[in-house]
């Protein structure tokens, strides 16, 4: 596998995500499986917009001193590669309507015919709370896609998890999921007012 080659891969699909609102200057999480005990993933101080070399670290399965630089989300994204096998990319990002979308819905139900062909419905996960939620995440968030069969996950007033065996399938989802959802928002608030 060609390190470098990755790490730019990883580079470009952030830049295009942070462009489009899917990741804040420090928030959000992108990695890529290496081996099978090994994968890279940004770090805690990784600016999205301008990852580079210094912004990606690899992790070994079992923690040494690297943890410490990585993102905050690196022992979900373990927990993702330890138990799913056909995870080879994963992400966590906020798309904004989609995550608005998901504060007043428990589920999300393409109206257009790119998310009703591509990803068609999909349940909104609620954390409850969010006190303990990073206790909770890494064994919730696995649990839910080994049990619903599902590469995509959408949290309540929290954001998108999802993962692949290939980057630009994973991004294409996520990108025709947020169009969907801004849709039905533009939809509903369409509704409430008349237009004749």
């Amino acid at each position: 596998m060609n390190k470098t080659h990755l790490k730019k891969q990883l580079s470009n699909l952030s830049l295009s995500m942070f462009r489009k609102d899917f990741f804040g200057i420090y928030h959000g999480s992108l990695s890529a499986k290496t081996d099978t005990s090994r994968f890279i993933i940004n770090t805690k101080e990784a600016i999205f917009d301008a990852i580079d070399e210094k912004s990606l670290i690899e992790l070994y399965f079992k923690k040494d001193y690297r943890w410490k630089q990585a993102s905050i989300d690196a022992d979900i994204h373990h927990n993702i590669y330890s138990n799913i096998s056909e995870a080879k990319y994963i992400c966590f990002s906020m798309p904004q309507f989609t995550t608005a979308y998901s504060l007043n819905h428990n589920i999300i139900i393409p109206m257009d015919y790119f998310g009703y062909s591509e990803i068609g419905s999909i349940e909104i996960y609620n954390p409850k709370q969010f006190d303990d939620w990073y206790d909770r995440a890494q064994s919730e968030i696995t649990h839910y896609f080994q049990t619903k069969k599902t590469n995509i996950m959408v949290i309540r007033g929290y954001g998108v998890y999802a993962y692949s065996r290939d980057l630009h399938d994973m991004a294409k989802k996520l990108a025709i999921l947020e169009k969907s959802c801004r849709l039905l928002m533009l939809n509903n608030s369409s509704a409430t007012f008349d237009f004749d």
